[in-house]
C-alpha cells in the first residue's frame, strides 16, 4: 500500500533555487556577452556597487548603468541602455519599479538573455512586457546567486 504523507498534498511550489535554475540561458556566458548592472552605484556600502565588485572579480564583463556618475568601481559607466551595443547576458536590476518602468522599453530592446529583480526592484508591469517579449526573469539577489554559484550555469 503506499500511503502519502500530509506534505504530499500541499501544492508543490518552486524555491528560489528552482526559479533560479530555471530562468538560467542553456548556455554560459560567452566572452562577447555582458552583464548590466542598472543603477550602479559608486558607494562601496550599496548593494549595486558589491554586486559589481563581485561580478568583477569572477570575471564577468560588466557594464555599469548610472547617468550620474562617469564611473563605478573603475569602471565607465553608460548614462542609457540604449547605449550598450554589445550582446548582453544578464540585465540586473538595482532600481526601484517606478524608475525601471519608464525606461520598460530599453529593457526590452535590449534584448538580455535574463533579468534579474534583485529584492525590492520587482515590478508586475515589467514582469508582464518581459514574458510579452519572451524575456525570461527571475527574482533573486545577485550577490546570493554569485555567493553560491547559482549565477552562471
Amino acid at each position: 500500500m503506499n500511503k502519502k504523507s500530509a506534505l504530499d498534498a500541499l501544492p508543490s511550489r518552486k524555491l528560489a533555487s528552482d526559479q533560479a535554475e530555471d530562468a538560467l540561458p542553456s548556455r554560459k556566458l560567452a566572452s562577447d556577452q555582458a552583464v548590466v548592472v542598472l543603477g550602479a552605484s559608486p558607494r562601496a556600502s550599496r548593494y549595486s556597487n558589491m554586486a559589481v565588485r563581485q561580478l568583477k572579480s569572477n570575471g564577468y564583463r560588466v557594464i555599469p548603468v548610472n547617468p550620474g556618475h562617469s564611473s563605478v568601481e573603475g569602471l565607465d559607466t553608460v548614462s542609457r541602455l540604449s547605449e550598450i551595443k554589445d550582446p548582453v547576458h544578464t540585465l540586473t536590476l538595482y532600481l526601484s519599479p517606478v524608475w525601471s518602468e519608464r525606461i520598460e522599453d530599453d529593457i526590452i530592446n535590449l534584448k538580455p538573455e535574463r533579468v534579474i529583480f534583485n529584492p525590492g526592484t520587482e515590478s508586475h508591469k515589467l514582469r508582464e512586457s518581459l514574458n510579452n517579449s519572451g524575456i525570461p526573469y527571475l527574482e533573486a539577489c545577485t550577490l546570493v546567486m554569485l555567493s553560491t554559484g547559482q549565477f552562471s550555469n
